[in-house]
């Protein structure tokens, strides 16, 4: 299956139109929510592309990045050496490391570096400093799961949500890992919750501007609110 079919590339293209229409000078973040498996790295990526054919500066950055270690977490939330699924959700991105080196530096413009990578999920440990740096008009697109969570929502300038049946993304997240895994399993349990429980709270659907229906990856469609 290509990677840029004629429908997708459209799709891209109307949105980072969009975009530069409403913000045309400036740093500009843009988050790409969505379950875990839906697609929102390459989303993420390919919009980063789609921006920067109409001459834009434009970066991706995973929140995943910006997350807290085991240790952290158990230290902050552990009860009898088990991270609960409501000390997970609440704790498992670490907000302030997360403003630290890439929001707020990437704010300021100028010459003020930024880190699009702080945290290394596959090791447990933070990752060897290393600092971009943009003009002064430049779009950051960040992907991740819970994006618009309280404490994440007033980041963004633009907020796009890729929705797709839960069985969908999580057998696309099986394919991607190679792994068959059990939907019972502890993994997918907490996924579930989680994301039960960041519906209600944040309700990411009502706060995006773009819903994209990416059940095929290959020919997205847009959904607007009318039609939800």
């Amino acid at each position: 299956m290509p990677r840029w079919s004629p429908k997708r590339r459209a799709v891209l293209d109307a949105l980072a139109a969009e975009i530069v229409h409403n913000y045309p000078r400036g740093r500009i973040m843009i988050a790409v929510d969505g379950l875990d498996g839906v697609g929102r790295a390459a989303f993420a990526g390919d919009l980063v592309e789609a921006l920067r054919r109409d001459d834009r500066a434009a970066f991706s950055a995973d929140l995943a990045d910006f997350g807290r270690s085991r240790a952290e977490l158990l230290e902050r939330v552990g009860d009898d050496g088990e991270v609960g699924d409501e000390g997970w959700y609440r704790e498992h991105l670490d907000v302030g490391l997360l403003r630290r080196a890439l929001v707020e530096p990437f704010r300021m413009g100028g010459s003020a570096g930024f880190q699009l990578a702080a945290f290394d999920p596959d090791r447990d440990a933070p990752r060897e400093s290393a600092w971009t740096t943009a003009p002064a008009d430049a779009d950051l697109v960040v992907h991740g799961a819970f994006a618009n969570r309280p404490e994440l929502r007033d980041l963004w300038s633009f907020s796009v949500w890729l929705e797709a049946p839960e069985e969908v993304a999580y057998a696309r997240l099986a394919a991607a890992t190679g792994t068959r895994r059990d939907p019972d399993a502890d993994e997918h349990r907490r996924r579930r919750w989680a994301q039960a429980r960041y519906r209600a709270e944040a309700d990411p659907t009502a706060r995006a501007i773009a819903l994209i229906d990416l059940s095929d990856e290959e020919h997205p469609r847009r959904i607007f609110a009318d039609s939800c």
